[in-house]
């Protein structure tokens, strides 16, 4: 059996419009408009850390309403916690919550 042309060849045939990947050497196409930014113009990191910081700082303390609350609520019920259960588990606690435990 032989291989049909599509899968013997990886070149793109005449009738498509776009080059191989990568080759240049095609002509002009009309219609097809090209912008480009000069590398020398192109700053991509140009002041991140400070934009980072002032904008980060920005886009946090707008948040602060929505995480302060539940934190609170959260640290609070945990130290409430820990709290009881060291006296729950110390000598006074086991006094209160028991008696003296002769009474049996």
């Amino acid at each position: 059996m032989r291989p049909s042309n599509v899968v013997r060849s990886d070149m793109p045939g005449p009738k498509t419009f776009s080059p191989w990947w990568g080759d240049t050497s095609m002509a002009r196409q009309r219609g097809v408009i090209t912008y480009s930014v000069s590398p020398f113009r192109q700053r991509g990191s140009k002041d991140l850390i400070r934009n980072w910081v002032f904008n980060g700082y920005r886009r946090l303390a707008g948040q602060v309403p929505y995480w302060i609350l539940p934190f609170a609520i959260g640290y609070g019920t945990y130290t409430w916690a820990k709290k009881r259960d060291a006296w729950q588990n110390s000598k006074a606690g086991h006094i209160a919550l028991h008696g003296d435990g002769h009474g049996h």
